[in-house]
Parts: C-alpha cells; structure tokens; sequence
C-alpha cells in the first residue's frame, strides 16, 4: 500500500564480513583482481552516473581491474535478456543491475543470487536506508542486492518555450491533458511523444496512479483493488484515451529519441523518469530554461519509486572484487558521485544534499517530505513479479491495438501470481 514518507524513512538492513580464503589464499586475491560488472547503463544520460560511480571505485580500489559489461537498450529489457541466458548457462557476470523489489523474484527462487545481510552488518547500512526500501528487498528475511538509488517514474517532461508559445502550463489532470491535446495537435504538433513498449507500460502506470490515486494504485498490486471495477475500466479507457493523443503510430525506438522530440519542439509533453534529467543535461540544456518537469497528471506530492541495484550472483568468479563492487555502490561516496550524474537521488539519507542542483535538488527535498506519499512502479519491478509482468505486457501489447479495456483488466486479473 502507498506509504508517506515517514513510515518510509526509518531504519533497516544487515551486512558482511568477507570470508578468508585459506589455503590458495594468494590465487584467490590474484582473481579477485578485477570485477565484471553487467548493467544496462550505456546510452546518454546514463553512463555518465556509471563512469562516475566507476572512478570512485577504482579511487578506493586502485587494484581492481573494472570490466563493464554494460548492454544497451530499452530500460533493462535487452540486457536481461542476455544475462537470463548467462544465469542459465552458468556464465554469471560478478555483480548485475536489478531493480529493487520483486523483479528478483525469480532469480532468488532459482539460487542465483547470494544473500548479502552480513554486507550490510558490516557496513552499518541498518540506520541509513529507508524502512519501506529495505522491506522491498528483503525476501524470507534475506537480502539480495545493494540500492544504490531512488528514481521518480510519474514525472511529465515539456519545452517550456513550446508551452509558451501556446499559452499552456502543464495540465493538473489527464482530462486537462486532453483538453490541451485539440489545442497542441491544432498547432501542428504531437501532444505526447512515446517510445516502445516498456515506455508504453511507464505510461499505463502512471495514469492509473494519476486518475485512481495513491492508495487504490498501491492496492492493484496486492490484491486490494479489482481490476475489473468500473473506476479501474475507467482509468485504463483514459489510458487509451491519452495513447489516441501520442504518435503511437511511429513511436520513437527508445526513450532518448522519444524525449529528443520535446526538445525539438515537435512534441509537447513526454512521461517518463528522472533520468531524463541526466540526459537532458548532456545535450547541453538547462533546467526550467531548456526543460521543465512537473509531476504527471494527477501525482502531485505523490513518489512512484524504483531503485536500481546491485547483485552477488552465486558463483561468481571475483567474489572477493564483487563485494567489494556492492561496498562501493551502498557508499555514501559511491552515491553521490552516481547519482548526480545519474538524474536520481540517493538510496541513502545521510549523503551531502548540496550535491543536488536543479531538478535533483526539488527531487532530493520531495524524497525527504513527510508528507510525500510513496508507491512502487510496475514498469520497474518494484510491485510485480518477472511472471505477472510479463503477463501484463502481452496484454498492454493486444490492448495497444483493440483498446479492450475490459478484455485487459480480464487478462492482467487472471494472471496475477
């Protein structure tokens, strides 16, 4: 269910001593020389916060050879792809990227992931994370991976000179949003650009958050709201309400060049996460001069979290580099070097705040708001399993098409594990 902020921030998590390697102690710390590292942070925007996360590491591990193992391409989805097959065949890399919350699911039934608590013991990470960010992560009383941030999802990005030239100020409500759409397509341009599917899925979320509100959102996840309610069949014909508004119809191959579309100014608005402030400042821009950002319709004060993380898959080859890879990114030095070149904020909440300028800084002082109300994304593993989710995105792709509202909230209610 949605938390507020202080029933988010309190304490929680556990930790490591690094076992001794006995004998063949020399060959070990020999192989543990250099560390694997897969993610999928390898476009603009992204591998910024990667390269700066990187040059800290090897500042506090000047023996530590890094191999990036990066792959690129739709928010995760491609380099999942390869790493399941990886898992599967044995060949783990010695730490992977994974979102906070139920997307590791599966991996942990399947053995794939060591349980890392005695990291966070030895670490003293109890008293620096917050309560509801270590209740996603702990599974059976185990944890998994190492949060090495916070992301926003429900943000809307705008040109603000477009919005100007129009007399516009971002919309309070996807019925506003509407109203606007006549206004913005009259002028020759697309109301809301879009990219793949997965941006498609970021979009759903965040108009069912903003039409049904925090709580029955949070609710969908855990049983509490029916997805087949007249106020859930509403909001999902919205949904396809606001999509006749996009250009669906040539939708852009990624976010990047979704979001480049704003920019130009052929496009008003574009939904998607924090990290379009990272890549918006590589292109030069500057906040609320070159893009604004407000909520999405209907989410003020409201956090659709997700947290990007860091594994110890089982068998890795460098364990010993590995662990000392998950330090770096749980490291009060390690986030803030990331995260303001990432375009999030910390997973902790005893980092230097003067760090954070423009948008992180507003983002920064929302995450520490009581009164700032918190739910989990979809899109991004935080509130459903690799199975229910991928359910939903077969069922998102046929609705895309047929606008079946009810023939969809069926699908994703059948399917819910």
């Amino acid at each position: 269910m949605g938390l507020s902020r202080r029933g988010l921030l309190a304490a929680g998590l556990a930790a490591l001593a690094l076992p001794g390697c006995g004998d063949g102690e020399q060959t070990q710390a020999d192989a543990d020389r250099k560390v694997e590292v897969f993610s999928w942070w390898a476009g603009p925007g992204e591998k910024e916060g990667l390269e700066a996360l990187v040059a800290d590491f090897s500042r506090n591990n000047p023996g530590v050879e890094f191999g990036n193992a990066a792959v690129a391409g739709g928010a995760g989805t491609v380099a999942k792809s390869v790493l399941a097959t990886r898992l599967q065949n044995d060949d783990p890399p010695d730490s992977y990227q994974a979102h906070a919350g139920l997307e590791l699911a599966a991996d942990i039934k399947a053995g794939y992931v060591e349980d890392v608590r005695d990291l966070y013991q030895e670490q003293g990470w109890l008293d620096k994370l917050p309560t509801g960010l270590v209740q996603a992560i702990t599974v059976d009383g185990a944890i998994y991976c190492v949060p090495v941030n916070i992301h926003r999802s429900n943000l809307m990005w705008y040109n603000p000179k477009i919005l100007a030239g129009m007399d516009l100020t971002p919309p309070a409500s996807w019925a506003d949003f509407l109203t606007q759409a006549d206004v913005i397509a009259g002028k020759g341009l697309t109301p809301l650009s879009i990219g793949p599917a997965w941006t498609q899925k970021h979009l759903l979320e965040n108009v069912l958050l903003g039409q049904l509100g925090a709580q029955t959102y949070a609710e969908l996840w855990t049983g509490g709201t029916d997805w087949e309610s007249a106020a859930v069949l509403a909001a999902l014909r919205l949904y396809g309400d606001v999509l006749a508004r996009s250009d669906l119809a040539a939708p852009a191959g990624d976010w990047q060049p979704a979001l480049d579309k704003v920019v130009a100014g052929t496009a008003a608005y574009n939904v998607m996460g924090d990290w379009a402030d990272a890549y918006l400042r590589t292109k030069g821009l500057t906040f609320t001069e070159g893009y604004g950002v407000v909520a999405s319709p209907g989410t003020d004060r409201v956090y659709n979290f997700l947290s990007d993380s860091f594994t110890l898959p089982r068998g890795a080859p460098h364990p010993g580099a590995a662990r000392k890879w998950l330090v770096e990114c749980g490291s009060v030095g390690g986030q803030d070097a990331f995260n303001p070149q990432k375009g999030s904020v910390p997973a902790r909440t005893d980092t230097d705040r003067s760090k954070y300028t423009g948008y992180l800084a507003a983002a920064v002082a929302e995450w520490a708001d009581d009164g700032t109300r918190v739910v989990g994304s979809l899109t991004h593993g935080v509130v459903a399993d690799t199975t229910w989710s991928a359910a939903i995105d077969t069922a998102l792709a046929a609705y895309v098409q047929d606008k079946d509202a009810a023939k969809f909230a069926r699908a994703v209610a059948v399917s819910r594990t």
